[in-house]
């Protein structure tokens, strides 16, 4: 009797939820996000504008504003298409207006996966800056970095590398207090698919000019930018083996992972690569087939801090250290700061910008080629905003490069 019973119970319920569907009506679908009152007991906090500015020299700064009056900063740029991801933080605005900015992991999967064609440059890199401002507002009102709200600071300082290019370059930075350089591959043209000594030896002999500038203390990385043919690549890297650079940065063109394992597994050297990479899915590749020993996700195009620290996770598993890509200003300085201060498997972090002329109080270079963690709430910086209204607007594009003889398309 008792069976029976539990059986009538269960068949009226599900002929009741059958019942219900049959009559046309469904249970809400909205975001979980979409109403602060889920937080009892917690102050509501609504996104209520989304702002993005054009800054000299190419960079695209984030300002998502709320009805507390904290302000969030963000770095969405992809160089030479900063109108292009302006364009589609303003297609994801509507779904942020009225959210709660503190369920930055909700938002991160909902402008991700709703985009249903999914990833890409772009897209990717819109929501990298929305990523970043949302952890600037979390730890603002919390009164926190936002280094301790991902577990707290590994580290009390995070080493930054300069650039140089000429042996009088090395001598300044190194007056200056970097003990990290990185440079480019010189060459006096575009390179060809196949290369001649001549150019081999020139950017051999460029590097070697640097390394007895820089002395056997320095750390030395070079960029190859993706624009050497694999053949000439591993050349050129078995000619530089002897001057021991830190690194060999995108051998070859980044997508082409096989190939960038093939190089990786043809030489002592570190082979770098991640600029070009976006979110965890497309460094698992690399992760996988061992295309590379140092992975430099950039925070302004990869997922930002939210996908910066899972693909530092990802690489910890495979005793891979993360070296934080960064041409761009300070606040994707700060966020690559905030990143590195909260992962343990962190190599060196990428600048070009300290933030002078930018933020109010810009980050110093220390005498050990360091810059201390931001102790501030959130990403821990102010933008200068007086400072900064000169250098409102810009129309950079990427460089065109053609071959010397024929004129042909080449990478640059």
């Amino acid at each position: 009797m008792e069976s029976k019973r539990t059986s009538i119970s269960r068949r009226t319920a599900i002929e009741s939820v059958l019942g219900i569907i049959g009559a046309g009506i469904t249970l809400p679908v909205a975001s979980y996000a979409a109403a602060p009152e889920h937080l009892p007991g917690k102050r509501n906090v609504k996104i209520t504008r989304l702002e993005t500015i054009l800054i000299k020299p190419r960079w695209l700064f984030l300002k998502i504003h709320t009805d507390a009056g904290i302000v969030g900063l963000g770095e969405p740029l992809l160089e030479g298409r900063a109108l292009t991801v302006m364009t589609a933080i303003k297609e994801v605005e509507p779904y942020l207006i009225g959210k709660d900015p503190r369920h930055i992991v909700h938002h991160w999967q909902a402008i991700y996966r709703h985009a249903f064609y999914r990833g890409g440059p772009i897209l990717t890199s819109a929501l990298s800056g929305i990523d970043q401002a949302l952890w600037d507002i979390k730890g603002k009102l919390l009164g926190v970095p936002v280094y301790e709200l991902l577990g707290g600071p590994t580290r009390d300082r995070v080493r930054v590398y300069g650039r140089a290019s000429t042996p009088e370059d090395m001598k300044k930075r190194k007056s200056e207090g970097y003990t990290v350089i990185k440079t480019g591959l010189a060459h006096e043209h575009p390179a060809n698919i196949v290369e001649n000594p001549k150019f081999i030896k020139h950017a051999v002999d460029s590097f070697a000019a640097l390394r007895d500038a820089g002395g056997p203390e320095m750390d030395i990385g070079i960029d190859f930018h993706g624009n050497i043919s694999p053949q000439t690549a591993k050349l050129i890297i078995k000619e530089l083996e002897p001057y021991h650079p830190m690194f060999i940065e995108e051998p070859c063109q980044a997508q082409n992972a096989d190939v960038m394992a093939d190089i990786a597994h043809g030489t002592h050297l570190p082979i770098a690569t991640g600029e070009r990479i976006f979110t965890k899915w497309g460094f698992r590749e690399l992760l996988e087939k061992k295309a590379a020993s140092i992975l430099q996700p950039d925070l302004c195009h990869a997922g930002g801090i939210t996908e910066g620290r899972i693909i530092a996770g990802m690489a910890e598993s495979y005793y891979i250290p993360i070296a934080p890509h960064n041409p761009m200003g300070p606040i994707s300085l700060a966020s690559g700061l905030h990143l590195a201060a909260s992962i343990p498997n962190f190599l060196v972090q990428e600048q070009v910008s300290l933030g002078e002329g930018y933020l109010k109080k810009p980050f110093v270079l220390q005498k050990d080629g360091t810059v201390l963690i931001p102790d501030g709430p959130g990403l821990g910086i102010e933008l200068d905003e007086d400072k900064i209204k000169d250098k409102i607007g810009h129309d950079w594009k990427n460089p065109e490069s053609y071959n010397f003889l024929d004129g042909s398309v080449v990478d640059w």
